[in-house]
C-alpha cells in the first residue's frame, strides 16, 4: 500500500513538472520569437476575440496575425489555454478555432487583390 502511495506522488511530481516544462518551453519560444510585440494592441483584441469568443477579424488584423508567424500564433494560443482564467474553455475547440482563423487569414492574405 505504501508503495501505490509513493508511485502516486511521483506521476504527480512527473506531470506538475511536465506541465511547468511545457509553460517555460512556451515562454522560451516567445521570447525567442519576439512574439509579444509583432502585433498591434487592437489586432490582437480582434484576433483574440475571434479565437476565444465570437467575432471576426478584419483582413488588416489578419495580415498581422501571418505576420506574427504560425509557431508565435499557436505557442501565443497554447499560452493562454494554460491561464486558469480560460480553465472552463474547450482546449480543443479553442485550438481548432485557432486553426481555423489562421487559415482564414492565410487563404485571404495569399488570395490576390481583385482588380479595381
Amino acid at each position: 500500500m505504501a508503495s501505490l502511495n509513493v508511485y502516486s506522488a511521483l506521476v504527480v511530481l512527473f506531470l506538475t513538472c511536465v506541465a511547468a516544462m511545457a509553460t517555460k518551453a512556451n515562454d522560451q519560444i516567445i521570447k525567442d520569437n519576439n512574439c509579444e510585440t509583432k502585433m498591434g494592441l487592437p489586432c490582437v483584441l480582434e484576433a483574440f476575440t475571434c479565437i476565444f469568443e465570437t467575432g471576426t477579424i478584419s483582413s488588416k488584423c489578419c495580415g498581422e496575425l501571418v505576420g506574427l508567424g504560425n509557431v508565435c500564433h499557436s505557442t501565443l494560443v497554447k499560452r493562454t489555454l494554460k491561464n486558469p482564467l480560460f480553465k472552463d474553455l474547450s482546449p480543443a475547440r479553442i485550438i481548432a478555432k485557432s486553426i481555423q482563423t489562421w487559415n482564414n487569414c492565410l487563404a485571404l492574405i495569399d488570395s490576390p487583390s481583385p482588380s479595381a
